[in-house]
C-alpha cells in the first residue's frame, strides 16, 4: 500500500477518533513506526482535531463538570498519552496523541422526553380500548337493529 493511498483511506483519522478494530490500529502502529511522513500526518490531524474541538467547545453546566471531575480522578478513566515507538518520536514531545476508545453503548435521551414517552404510549392504551369498546357497541346495536326489523316483519 502506498503512503499517499493509506494517508487518503481516512484510516488514520477513524484511529484518532477511536473507530478502528484491533487490527486495524495495529496496522496504523506499524505505518507509523515505519513512516515518518505517515507520523507527521497523523501528528497534523490529532492537532486539527484538537483545534476543531476547542474551537467548538461549550463550557458545561457546573453539576456535569463536577461528574467529569470526579470520573477524570478514577482510575478507570484515566487518560493514558500514547508515544510513537521510533527514535525520533521520543526525542520530540510534540509527537503525542491520545488514544481514544469508545465503550458507551447507550443512547442518552433529555429526561423531559421519558414523560412524553410514557404519556403517548398511555394515551394510545386508552384510545384502543376506547376504539375496541365503541366497535362492540357498534356492532351489538347493528345485530339489535336486525333483530327488531325482524320482529317488525314477523309482527305484520
Amino acid at each position: 500500500m502506498e503512503i499517499q493511498d493509506f494517508i487518503e483511506s481516512g484510516i488514520l483519522e477513524a484511529h484518532l477518533l477511536g473507530l478502528t478494530n484491533k487490527e486495524e490500529k495495529e496496522l496504523v502502529q506499524y505505518m507509523v513506526e515505519e513512516n515518518q511522513e505517515i507520523q507527521d500526518h497523523l501528528v497534523d490531524i490529532e492537532k486539527d482535531l484538537t483545534r476543531y474541538f476547542n474551537g467548538s467547545a461549550t463550557t458545561p453546566p457546573t453539576a456535569i463538570r463536577e461528574i467529569i471531575h470526579l470520573r477524570s480522578t478514577q482510575d478507570h478513566f484515566r487518560k493514558e498519552k500514547h508515544t510513537f515507538k521510533n527514535k525520533a518520536a521520543k526525542e520530540d514531545n510534540n509527537t503525542k496523541f491520545l488514544d481514544v476508545e469508545v465503550n458507551d453503548t447507550h443512547i442518552k435521551v433529555h429526561k423531559f422526553w421519558r414523560p412524553a414517552f410514557i404519556a403517548v404510549f398511555i394515551l394510545s392504551k386508552i384510545f384502543l380500548i376506547a376504539g375496541l369498546y365503541y366497535y362492540f357497541k357498534a356492532v351489538n346495536q347493528e345485530e339489535e337493529l336486525l333483530r327488531l326489523k325482524t320482529e317488525i316483519h314477523q309482527v305484520k
